[in-house]
Protein backbone atom coordinates (compact mmCIF):
# COMPACT_ATOMS: atom_id res chain seq x y z
CA UNK A 1 0.00 0.00 0.00
CA UNK A 2 1.25 3.51 -0.63
CA UNK A 3 1.08 6.76 1.11
CA UNK A 4 0.64 9.98 -1.16
CA UNK A 5 3.58 10.54 -3.12
CA UNK A 6 4.00 6.93 -3.49
CA UNK A 7 6.06 6.03 -0.62
CA UNK A 8 5.59 2.47 1.19
CA UNK A 9 3.85 3.07 4.18
CA UNK A 10 6.20 0.72 6.13
CA UNK A 11 9.16 3.19 5.42
CA UNK A 12 7.17 5.99 6.96
CA UNK A 13 7.42 6.12 10.79
CA UNK A 14 4.59 8.00 13.03
CA UNK A 15 4.32 8.68 16.83
CA UNK A 16 1.16 8.07 18.88
CA UNK A 17 1.13 9.55 22.61
CA UNK A 18 -1.10 7.46 25.19
CA UNK A 19 -1.51 4.18 24.04
CA UNK A 20 -1.54 1.89 26.58
CA UNK A 21 -5.52 1.99 26.32
CA UNK A 22 -8.81 3.11 24.53
CA UNK A 23 -8.14 4.87 21.21
CA UNK A 24 -4.58 5.23 21.77
CA UNK A 25 -4.05 1.65 21.74
CA UNK A 26 -6.51 0.80 18.97
CA UNK A 27 -4.88 3.51 16.37
CA UNK A 28 -1.43 2.23 17.14
CA UNK A 29 -2.28 -1.36 16.61
CA UNK A 30 -4.47 -0.36 13.33
CA UNK A 31 -2.01 1.81 11.86
CA UNK A 32 1.05 -1.44 12.43
CA UNK A 33 -1.24 -3.49 11.05
CA UNK A 34 -1.88 -1.54 7.67
CA UNK A 35 2.48 -1.23 7.39
CA UNK A 36 3.35 1.95 9.40
CA UNK A 37 6.48 2.29 11.56
CA UNK A 38 4.85 3.17 15.02
CA UNK A 39 6.54 4.32 17.94
CA UNK A 40 3.81 4.10 20.53
CA UNK A 41 3.97 6.32 23.42
CA UNK A 42 3.16 4.72 26.44
CA UNK A 43 3.94 5.30 30.10
CA UNK A 44 5.16 2.19 31.63
CA UNK A 45 6.88 -0.53 30.29
CA UNK A 46 4.69 -3.10 31.01
CA UNK A 47 1.97 -1.08 28.44
CA UNK A 48 4.65 -1.07 26.32
CA UNK A 49 4.81 -5.01 26.73
CA UNK A 50 1.29 -5.92 26.35
CA UNK A 51 1.04 -3.86 23.19
CA UNK A 52 4.06 -5.63 21.85
CA UNK A 53 2.04 -8.69 22.19
CA UNK A 54 -0.38 -7.72 19.53
CA UNK A 55 1.45 -6.03 17.33
CA UNK A 56 4.36 -6.88 14.15
CA UNK A 57 7.82 -5.75 15.02
CA UNK A 58 7.85 -2.38 13.49
CA UNK A 59 5.87 -0.98 16.63
CA UNK A 60 8.23 0.17 19.14
CA UNK A 61 7.34 1.77 22.55
CA UNK A 62 8.30 4.69 23.32
CA UNK A 63 8.29 5.83 27.31
CA UNK A 64 6.68 9.71 27.24
CA UNK A 65 5.32 11.38 29.67
CA UNK A 66 4.30 14.82 28.31
CA UNK A 67 3.90 16.59 31.40
CA UNK A 68 7.51 15.84 31.79
CA UNK A 69 10.41 17.82 29.59
CA UNK A 70 13.10 14.93 30.56
CA UNK A 71 10.59 12.38 29.37
CA UNK A 72 9.81 14.05 26.26
CA UNK A 73 13.60 14.69 25.41
CA UNK A 74 14.48 11.56 25.97
CA UNK A 75 11.93 9.92 23.71
CA UNK A 76 13.02 13.03 21.07
CA UNK A 77 16.80 11.58 21.60
CA UNK A 78 15.01 7.78 21.12
CA UNK A 79 13.21 8.51 17.70
CA UNK A 80 15.45 10.72 16.62
CA UNK A 81 18.17 8.22 16.43
CA UNK A 82 15.49 5.32 15.36
CA UNK A 83 14.23 8.00 11.67
CA UNK A 84 17.14 9.57 10.88
CA UNK A 85 16.89 12.10 8.03
CA UNK A 86 13.67 10.54 7.39
CA UNK A 87 11.99 12.19 9.83
CA UNK A 88 8.35 11.88 10.97
CA UNK A 89 5.56 11.20 8.66
CA UNK A 90 2.81 11.89 11.61
CA UNK A 91 2.12 13.17 15.13
CA UNK A 92 -0.55 11.70 16.79
CA UNK A 93 -1.59 13.53 19.86
CA UNK A 94 -3.95 11.14 21.63
CA UNK A 95 -2.96 11.21 25.39
CA UNK A 96 -5.13 12.50 27.70
CA UNK A 97 -7.25 12.12 31.00
CA UNK A 98 -10.57 12.80 32.07
CA UNK A 99 -11.92 15.11 35.53
CA UNK A 100 -15.11 15.04 35.81
CA UNK A 101 -17.65 16.77 38.53
CA UNK A 102 -19.63 19.55 39.75
CA UNK A 103 -17.40 22.47 38.72
CA UNK A 104 -18.05 24.47 41.68
CA UNK A 105 -16.52 21.74 44.27
CA UNK A 106 -13.56 20.28 41.67
CA UNK A 107 -10.48 20.99 43.19
CA UNK A 108 -8.32 23.54 41.87
CA UNK A 109 -5.32 21.21 41.50
CA UNK A 110 -6.96 18.77 39.81
CA UNK A 111 -8.73 20.83 37.01
CA UNK A 112 -4.80 22.63 36.68
CA UNK A 113 -3.64 18.81 35.99
CA UNK A 114 -6.17 18.16 33.80
CA UNK A 115 -5.20 21.02 31.42
CA UNK A 116 -1.53 20.19 31.74
CA UNK A 117 -1.75 17.10 30.01
CA UNK A 118 -4.40 17.72 27.85
CA UNK A 119 -3.54 21.24 26.11
CA UNK A 120 0.09 21.98 27.77
CA UNK A 121 1.37 18.76 27.34
CA UNK A 122 0.27 18.30 23.28
CA UNK A 123 2.19 21.70 22.99
CA UNK A 124 5.56 20.73 24.15
CA UNK A 125 5.47 17.22 21.99
CA UNK A 126 4.83 19.49 19.15
CA UNK A 127 7.49 21.85 19.81
CA UNK A 128 9.79 19.24 20.28
CA UNK A 129 8.89 17.01 17.53
CA UNK A 130 7.96 19.74 14.63
CA UNK A 131 11.80 19.33 13.65
CA UNK A 132 11.11 15.45 12.79
CA UNK A 133 7.66 16.42 11.42
CA UNK A 134 9.92 19.06 8.78
CA UNK A 135 12.12 16.58 7.90
CA UNK A 136 9.50 13.53 7.13
CA UNK A 137 7.56 16.12 5.86
CA UNK A 138 4.45 14.83 7.89
CA UNK A 139 1.79 16.06 9.44
CA UNK A 140 0.07 16.32 13.02
CA UNK A 141 -3.57 14.97 13.71
CA UNK A 142 -4.89 15.91 17.36
CA UNK A 143 -7.08 14.02 19.17
CA UNK A 144 -10.34 16.35 20.23
CA UNK A 145 -13.49 15.48 21.16
CA UNK A 146 -17.40 16.17 20.56
CA UNK A 147 -17.06 17.99 24.21
CA UNK A 148 -15.09 20.54 22.59
CA UNK A 149 -18.04 20.92 20.05
CA UNK A 150 -20.99 21.17 22.49
CA UNK A 151 -19.39 21.33 25.92
CA UNK A 152 -21.09 19.28 28.31
CA UNK A 153 -22.00 19.82 32.04
CA UNK A 154 -19.80 17.95 34.28
CA UNK A 155 -17.27 17.92 32.24
CA UNK A 156 -16.40 21.57 31.85
CA UNK A 157 -12.49 21.29 32.52
CA UNK A 158 -12.10 18.30 30.11
CA UNK A 159 -14.59 19.78 27.76
CA UNK A 160 -12.64 23.17 27.85
CA UNK A 161 -9.13 21.30 27.29
CA UNK A 162 -10.63 19.90 23.98
CA UNK A 163 -12.20 23.39 22.91
CA UNK A 164 -8.52 24.45 23.53
CA UNK A 165 -6.99 21.59 21.59
CA UNK A 166 -9.48 22.64 18.72
CA UNK A 167 -8.22 26.30 18.89
CA UNK A 168 -4.68 25.85 19.14
CA UNK A 169 -4.94 23.01 15.71
CA UNK A 170 -6.92 26.23 13.88
CA UNK A 171 -3.96 28.47 14.86
CA UNK A 172 -1.21 25.74 14.13
CA UNK A 173 -2.36 24.80 10.99
CA UNK A 174 -2.09 28.50 9.57
CA UNK A 175 1.57 29.13 11.48
CA UNK A 176 2.52 25.59 9.37
CA UNK A 177 1.53 26.68 5.71
CA UNK A 178 4.33 27.82 4.83
CA UNK A 179 5.97 23.97 5.01
CA UNK A 180 2.86 22.74 3.53
CA UNK A 181 2.56 20.48 6.79
CA UNK A 182 -1.14 19.94 7.46
CA UNK A 183 -2.52 19.72 11.13
CA UNK A 184 -6.15 18.29 11.76
CA UNK A 185 -8.25 17.42 14.53
CA UNK A 186 -10.28 14.08 14.96
CA UNK A 187 -13.49 14.70 16.84
CA UNK A 188 -15.26 11.81 18.09
CA UNK A 189 -18.75 11.75 19.92
CA UNK A 190 -19.15 8.91 22.75
CA UNK A 191 -16.65 6.08 21.97
CA UNK A 192 -16.82 3.48 24.93
CA UNK A 193 -13.37 2.38 26.14
CA UNK A 194 -12.05 1.24 29.62
CA UNK A 195 -11.70 4.90 30.58
CA UNK A 196 -16.13 4.34 30.86
CA UNK A 197 -15.58 2.36 33.93
CA UNK A 198 -12.68 4.49 35.56
CA UNK A 199 -15.27 7.52 35.30
CA UNK A 200 -17.93 5.62 37.10
CA UNK A 201 -15.01 4.49 39.53
CA UNK A 202 -14.24 8.14 40.50
CA UNK A 203 -17.45 9.53 40.56
CA UNK A 204 -18.88 7.49 43.18
CA UNK A 205 -15.75 8.38 45.40
CA UNK A 206 -16.16 12.14 44.51
CA UNK A 207 -20.17 11.71 45.42
CA UNK A 208 -18.87 10.44 49.00
CA UNK A 209 -16.42 13.34 49.51
CA UNK A 210 -18.39 16.21 47.99
CA UNK A 211 -19.14 18.57 50.98
CA UNK A 212 -22.38 18.46 52.31
CA UNK A 213 -23.17 21.94 51.33
CA UNK A 214 -23.09 20.29 47.44
CA UNK A 215 -26.09 17.74 48.05
CA UNK A 216 -27.91 21.04 49.85
CA UNK A 217 -27.36 23.29 46.77
CA UNK A 218 -27.55 20.51 43.78
CA UNK A 219 -29.53 17.66 45.38
CA UNK A 220 -30.16 14.30 43.65
CA UNK A 221 -28.28 15.84 40.71
CA UNK A 222 -25.06 14.10 42.22
CA UNK A 223 -26.41 10.51 42.43
CA UNK A 224 -27.92 10.84 39.25
CA UNK A 225 -25.11 11.75 37.44
CA UNK A 226 -23.24 8.74 38.68
CA UNK A 227 -26.10 6.44 37.96
CA UNK A 228 -25.71 7.50 34.12
CA UNK A 229 -22.08 6.52 34.15
CA UNK A 230 -23.31 2.58 35.55
CA UNK A 231 -25.65 2.47 32.69
CA UNK A 232 -23.29 1.31 30.45
CA UNK A 233 -25.96 -0.38 27.82
CA UNK A 234 -26.99 2.87 27.42
CA UNK A 235 -23.91 4.32 26.37
CA UNK A 236 -22.84 1.16 24.14
CA UNK A 237 -26.13 2.19 22.39
CA UNK A 238 -24.84 5.63 21.12
CA UNK A 239 -21.05 5.34 21.25
CA UNK A 240 -19.21 5.34 17.98
CA UNK A 241 -16.96 2.01 17.61
CA UNK A 242 -13.35 2.58 18.65
CA UNK A 243 -11.99 1.00 15.24
CA UNK A 244 -14.00 3.74 13.52
CA UNK A 245 -12.13 6.03 14.95
CA UNK A 246 -8.56 4.53 14.32
CA UNK A 247 -9.54 4.30 11.15
CA UNK A 248 -10.13 7.77 10.67
CA UNK A 249 -7.30 8.39 12.14
CA UNK A 250 -5.14 6.73 9.64
CA UNK A 251 -7.44 8.96 7.10
CA UNK A 252 -5.93 11.74 7.96
CA UNK A 253 -2.44 10.44 8.26
CA UNK A 254 -2.85 8.76 4.97
CA UNK A 255 -4.78 11.82 2.77
CA UNK A 256 -3.51 13.27 0.22
CA UNK A 257 -5.13 16.77 0.90
CA UNK A 258 -6.30 15.94 4.30
CA UNK A 259 -9.42 17.47 6.18
CA UNK A 260 -9.15 20.25 9.10
CA UNK A 261 -11.47 18.49 10.70
CA UNK A 262 -12.62 14.85 11.18
CA UNK A 263 -16.00 14.74 12.90
CA UNK A 264 -17.00 11.06 14.27
CA UNK A 265 -20.37 9.57 14.92
CA UNK A 266 -23.68 10.74 14.96
CA UNK A 267 -23.84 12.61 18.66
CA UNK A 268 -20.94 14.74 17.34
CA UNK A 269 -22.03 15.74 14.12
CA UNK A 270 -25.36 16.15 15.62
CA UNK A 271 -23.73 18.47 18.13
CA UNK A 272 -22.35 20.14 15.18
CA UNK A 273 -25.41 20.88 13.37
CA UNK A 274 -26.86 21.97 16.73
CA UNK A 275 -23.98 24.08 17.77
CA UNK A 276 -24.21 26.15 14.06
CA UNK A 277 -28.45 26.09 13.72
CA UNK A 278 -29.22 26.86 17.38
CA UNK A 279 -28.88 29.67 20.18
CA UNK A 280 -27.19 28.87 23.32
CA UNK A 281 -30.19 28.95 25.47
CA UNK A 282 -32.09 25.91 23.19
CA UNK A 283 -28.76 23.80 23.24
CA UNK A 284 -28.78 24.30 26.54
CA UNK A 285 -32.27 22.58 27.15
CA UNK A 286 -31.31 20.02 24.76
CA UNK A 287 -28.35 19.02 26.87
CA UNK A 288 -30.10 18.83 29.41
CA UNK A 289 -33.36 16.74 27.79
CA UNK A 290 -30.15 14.58 26.68
CA UNK A 291 -29.05 14.05 30.70
CA UNK A 292 -32.33 13.49 32.33
CA UNK A 293 -34.72 11.87 29.39
CA UNK A 294 -32.15 10.41 26.73
CA UNK A 295 -30.50 7.88 29.16
CA UNK A 296 -33.81 6.84 31.17
CA UNK A 297 -33.30 8.44 34.16
CA UNK A 298 -36.55 10.19 33.99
Amino acid sequence: MLMPGGREEGKRAILITGTSTGIGKACALYLDSIGFKVFAGVRRETDGSALRKNASDRLTPVIIDITDSESIDSALKFISGEVGGAGLAGLVNNAGINAGGLLEFLPIAEIRNLLEVNVIGHIAVIQAFLPLIRKGHGRIVNMGSGAGIMPLPYLAPYSASKAALAAITDSLRVELKPWRIPVSIIEPGIVYTPMWDKAETEAAIKAKSLPQEAFDLYGSTINEVVEILKNKQRIKMVAVSIDVVARTVARALMAKKPGTRYIVGWDARLATFLTWALPNRVIDWLVMLFFWRQLGLK
